[in-house]
């Protein structure tokens, strides 16, 4: 039996990157998955079609995490496709290099908003919908939630508050068999790290340089670990927030 059998999960900002990598580890381990997309549906359908190819279920669900009435649909279309709902991993985020020189209001409520509202928000939805056997949350952090770089004070900032959160939520929520950790990649290869730059860039291989493993992770890196923190393997832990960075 696979370690996720019988188990629903949703991945918010699952089209492609590391949410793309988690959801299809989910689902490799039995799980019933919700892609969630804010646009982009071809590639969500992608992921989808991929999943169940290789015999998963999974559906492909656009919503707005950043709205009460958007994340109130998610939530709907995955009972209605699913009949429950055990595990939600709160992937969706950006960030973007800004020094504080161009720090505006608006793009300080867009880091808050997307980062940490949204996982606020879903979280909330995900305890009214969890069982009488409990449920399952990850939040996806970063490891500059401890090591901040320079002209990324935002970014960096909504991270540390997503693992006080998930702290708090640990404790607040474990009387009701409720797990909550975070999951704090290093640098990855994904889709807005190439539009970044980083990849293939001096950055890049002073970075690598630095890392014990001797390169940057990938989307399929940081699915195993999210895989292996919603099954029963990780039921001891709760309230953690769990380094996948290579030594970095």
């Amino acid at each position: 039996m696979k370690k996720l059998e019988n188990k629903v999960a949703i991945v918010t900002g699952s089209s492609n990157g590391i949410g793309a990598g988690i959801v299809k580890h989910l689902a490799a381990e039995g799980a019933s998955v919700v892609v969630n997309y804010a646009s982009n549906k071809e590639d969500a359908d992608k992921v989808v079609e991929d999943i169940v190819s290789k015999g998963g279920k999974a559906i492909a669900v656009k919503a707005d995490v950043t709205k009460q009435a958007s994340i109130d649909h998610l939530f709907a279309e995955t009972l209605s496709a699913f009949g429950k709902l055990d595990i939600l991993v709160n992937n969706a985020g950006s960030g973007v290099s800004v020094p504080i020189e161009n720090i505006t209001e608006e793009l300080f409520h867009r880091h808050f908003d997307f980062n940490v509202l949204s996982l606020v928000l879903a979280s909330k939805k995900a305890v009214e919908y969890f069982g009488e056997n409990g449920g399952n949350i990850i939040n996806l952090s970063s490891m500059g939630s401890r090591n901040p770089h320079p002209n990324f004070s935002l970014y960096s900032a909504t991270k540390a508050a997503i693992d006080a959160i998930t702290k708090s939520l640990a404790k607040e929520l474990g009387a009701r068999r409720i797990r909550v950790n975070s999951l704090a990649p290093g640098p990855v290869d994904t889709p807005s790290s190439r539009a970044a730059g980083f990849i293939g860039s001096d950055m890049q291989k002073r970075t690598e340089g630095l890392t014990p493993l001797g390169r940057i992770g990938t989307p399929d890196d940081i699915g195993k670990v999210a895989a292996f923190l919603a099954s029963d393997d990780a039921g001891w832990i709760t309230g953690e927030v769990l380094f996948a960075t290579g030594g970095l």
